[in-house]
């Protein structure tokens, strides 16, 4: 059975990787705080189990406590691990006008060069508009 993340089990397993990373329970929440670039007050919170942060702060703890940011989401209870393995992962390139089409089921050939006539004309006024204000 998968393990309940809770905020009070984010606090528990937050305070052990802060003490692994040399930031000692007594003292240390403020330098972690300065370290990661986000309010102590808000590392006190985090640490008395009072709400979770959102995915920008999760970002700048897992940096700087040198996890993964989904083993972060995971812990914090933003996503379930069995959540985790349906994602897919994103490719930052640009796809095709084809690929496009494929990804929203368009087979057919004929609707498939509608398709990319469509983007191809939709890319034309946007270079167009991109010129006349530029």
């Amino acid at each position: 059975m998968p393990t309940q993340h809770t905020p009070e089990t984010f606090a528990a397993w937050m305070r052990e990787m802060m003490v692994r990373r040399g930031y000692p329970e007594r003292g240390g929440q403020r330098k972690f705080a300065a370290d990661a670039g986000v309010s102590a007050p808000t590392v006190s919170r985090l640490l008395r189990a009072e709400g979770l942060p959102d995915t920008r702060t999760l970002q700048a703890l897992a940096e700087l406590l040198l996890v993964p940011l989904p083993e972060m989401l995971v812990r914090a209870g933003v996503v379930k691990q069995e959540d985790l393995a349906r994602l897919r992962p994103v490719d930052p390139s640009p796809i095709s006008p084809r690929e496009a089409a494929a990804e929203l089921g368009i087979t057919s050939p004929e609707g498939i060069e509608a398709f990319e006539r469509m983007v191809n004309g939709l890319r034309a006024i946007e270079t167009n508009d991109r010129r006349a204000s530029g």
